[in-house]
């Protein structure tokens, strides 16, 4: 699986709000991941947001959208997607902001880099195709005050829909099990 990070820090770029007011707190209340629309109808990405805000989970959710990607507005790179030529036909794409489970984790921003980094190494031991994780480093405004965080967004292609949106739940699974992986030190 391919996976790159990056940091999007400054005045005038998105920030990751961890108590907006629609905020469904699943680390407390897991069973209430029904309540999301995004994941009424994708099982998948309902099991990564449980297991991402699980008690062995160094982070937690605030929010996440998925949608189809449309080509005839955005274009889609398929090497950077590890694809075969003619395999980028269709895409779906959703994304997952994170903050730490311990808001002082990812106040210093070489800690959130490790931390990234060690994610897209364990992300790039994942044999899948098609599909790649992008980690944006932002600012995060969290209970403790403003922190650091990541929106994750992956992204899969395929020759149709369907078989997009097959790989995007594999690489929600992978996602989640490599975040489970990277230690919370």
């Amino acid at each position: 699986m391919e996976a790159d990070w990056e940091f999007e820090i400054g005045a005038d770029v998105p920030i990751i709000d961890a108590h907006w007011e629609s905020l469904v707190d699943l680390t407390a209340h897991p069973e209430k991941v029904t309540e999301l629309p995004e994941a009424a109808d994708f099982p998948q990405l309902a099991d990564a947001l449980v297991r991402l805000n699980g008690p062995h989970s160094a982070v937690r959710t605030s929010k996440c959208d998925l949608w189809p990607v449309d080509l005839d507005e955005e274009s889609l790179d398929a090497d950077e997607l590890d694809a075969s030529p003619g395999m980028a036909e269709a895409a779906w794409a959703c994304y997952i902001d994170l903050t730490a489970r311990d808001p002082q984790r990812w106040e210093n921003p070489d800690t959130i880099r490790q931390d990234c980094v060690a994610l897209c190494a364990q992300l790039r031991l994942v044999s899948l195709r098609c599909c790649r994780a992008d980690l944006v480093i932002r600012r995060a405004v969290v209970a403790g005050g403003d922190a650091l965080g990541v929106t994750a967004y992956l992204t899969a292609c395929s020759q149709s829909e369907e078989h997009a949106k097959n790989v995007l739940k594999q690489a929600l699974h992978a996602f989640a099990d490599s975040a489970l992986a990277v230690p919370a030190n």
